[in-house]
């Protein structure tokens, strides 16, 4: 895997309360392929992870999702944890960031609770998908074919359900995004 996103940046998205191993481990594999990573998020300075049942550590974010556009990555990162996507979900401009990436076709991938910031862009109608059980409801009235598999995969978009799925989702992550465009 080494090397094989060295011409690449790629963007994790995170809002206080991500699940932690969910951003730590996405990210040390995108770095493991030689990807450039930022960190984006709602403010400035360091922003918190859960980790299971408490707080976790802080990292920094290297730039604020209103000074970020997506036509700067060549892939989005979604780590879940519940609080982390309720409070992107409220952002107008992350909304338009995540939408920006399904306009021009890039790699996004988003894992447990993460595809919930997803249903605020409109796209995911047709989209074949998985996430925590407990978005299977509105996944579906959003118009996503929810399947409960370990890693689904649909033109550029990975999803998983949980941090046990993290090593194939990670796997599948570097590979569509390494393919670059899904036109």
């Amino acid at each position: 895997m080494e090397n094989k996103l060295s011409n690449k940046k790629v963007a994790i998205l995170v809002a206080d309360g991500f699940e932690e191993v969910e951003f730590t481990q996405p990210l040390e594999a995108l770095q493991n392929a030689g990807a450039q990573v930022e960190v984006v998020s709602l403010k400035e300075g360091q922003v918190k992870a859960w980790a299971k049942k408490d707080w976790g550590g802080e990292y920094p974010v290297d730039k604020t999702v209103e000074n970020a556009n997506a036509k700067d990555y060549d892939a989005l990162v979604l780590p879940g944890g519940v609080m982390n996507p309720d409070h992107l979900r409220e952002s107008q401009d992350a909304v338009n960031f995540v939408a920006g990436f399904f306009d021009d076709s890039k790699p996004i991938a988003a894992i447990c609770h993460g595809p919930w910031t997803l249903i605020e862009t409109g796209e995911l109608k047709g989209r074949r998908v998985t996430s925590y059980p407990s978005l299977k409801t509105d996944l579906t009235n959003a118009g996503a074919n929810w399947v409960d598999e370990e890693v689904v995969v649909d033109n550029g978009l990975v999803t998983s359900r949980n941090p046990n799925d993290l090593p194939a989702f990670c796997k599948k992550m570097v590979e569509e995004i390494s393919e670059g465009v899904h036109v």
